[in-house]
């Protein structure tokens, strides 16, 4: 089945699979192949999955064993200032960017000619969900405040990213909450594609791709959520991670146009977020927004939020060799039961 916009599509294709169960009786088992018209990948909804009991969901995981260890932790204090570095005095205001509790630093395992770490505050370990919202709106004030400066350092490491993986099992090497920020002048596959994209679909359409998806969602409804600020919400029509959420801010381009307040709703937006990921008892996300800091972009503003497997005991990864090895997302959930699940944290 394709949905039709005038300027996008929709694409869904049942695929049908058949066996004998042991009892004798021939069974039908549908799977739901979908492709982005963002993104144009696809991705597999197996539907007959969805009912299935998923070890270690049945109730919040405990803690990690390591939630305690404070001493241990380069990110808590008094460790802080003396196991993580500082800003480059030559090209940097300060050597460190502090708002509110929030600090930021390089990070000391760089992915990037410009790599920062922006720790939400002194928590060295939070469940997902009951951060405050005025830790997550400072820590992005500080990084938006170093891209800033890294555009005056060098304005050709336009390809920019504000990432978070929250704890072992999404990535992370360390419990305590931060963001990672990125710049740099190489572009990562997502930049160049999207990039790619969107000043493809802007020449043929004059108007931007990521804003005509949204008036699709918004008008659609099955999958939309809701609004913080400016920033609006929906479940990925075609999901590459289980629960998949996108904010979009319309109209904006580059870390220029973003105010303090802009970075309060999408703090609210995150937290909203990972409350709905909590009610599912999962404690486990990764967060990214990138965007490609000039002129010539085309790129909108869109902060995409996945749930990850449990940091807990005998749960298997969310990746199989399905995804790592075929390049599609298989997930159990369609976009429109995640957003009528989440709905309620907009609320």
């Amino acid at each position: 089945m394709v949905s039709r916009t005038e300027k996008l599509i929709f694409t869904k294709e049942i695929i049908s699979a058949s066996f004998m169960d042991p009892s004798g009786e021939v069974v039908e088992r549908l799977i739901e192949s979908r492709r982005h018209p963002i993104t144009f990948r696809t991705c597999r909804i197996t539907l007959s999955r969805s009912q299935e009991k998923e070890a270690g969901t049945e109730s919040m995981p405990a803690p990690p064993p390591n939630a305690a260890d404070i001493f241990e932790c380069p990110f808590c204090e008094p460790q802080l200032y003396k196991m993580t570095p500082g800003l480059d005095a030559n090209a940097f205001s300060t050597r460190r960017l502090k708002t509110g509790k929030s600090i930021l630093f390089p990070n000391l395992f760089p992915y990037g000619s410009y790599s920062a770490v922006s720790l939400m505050d002194e928590n060295h370990f939070l469940e997902i969900g009951s951060a405050s919202p005025a830790s997550y709106r400072d820590s992005f004030i500080n990084s938006v405040q170093y891209l800033k400066e890294v555009s005056k350092i060098d304005p050709d490491a336009i390809y920019m990213a504000i990432t978070q993986n929250h704890l072992p099992s999404a990535g992370g090497s360390l419990l305590h909450p931060h963001l990672q920020i990125n710049a740099d002048r190489v572009p990562a596959n997502h930049h160049r594609f999207l990039l790619e994209r969107c000043r493809r679909y802007y020449q043929q359409n004059r108007s931007p791709l990521l804003s005509d998806y949204l008036d699709h969602e918004r008008d659609d409804g099955n999958r939309y959520i809701g609004t913080t600020g400016d920033w609006e919400w929906m479940a990925a029509f075609a999901p590459e991670g289980f629960f998949e959420i996108w904010g979009i801010l319309p109209g904006a381009y580059s870390i220029q146009d973003l105010s303090d307040t802009h970075l309060k709703a999408l703090a609210q937006g995150v937290l909203n977020t990972q409350k709905f990921y909590r009610s599912l008892n999962r404690n486990a996300y990764n967060l990214g927004v990138l965007w490609v800091e000039a002129p010539f972009s085309r790129l909108e503003l869109r902060v995409v939020l996945m749930v990850r497997s449990n940091y807990a005991p005998w749960v298997r990864n969310d990746h199989t060799g399905f995804e790592v090895m075929l390049g599609d997302m298989a997930t159990f959930v369609t976009p429109e039961t995640t957003a009528g699940l989440a709905r309620k944290y907009w609320r």
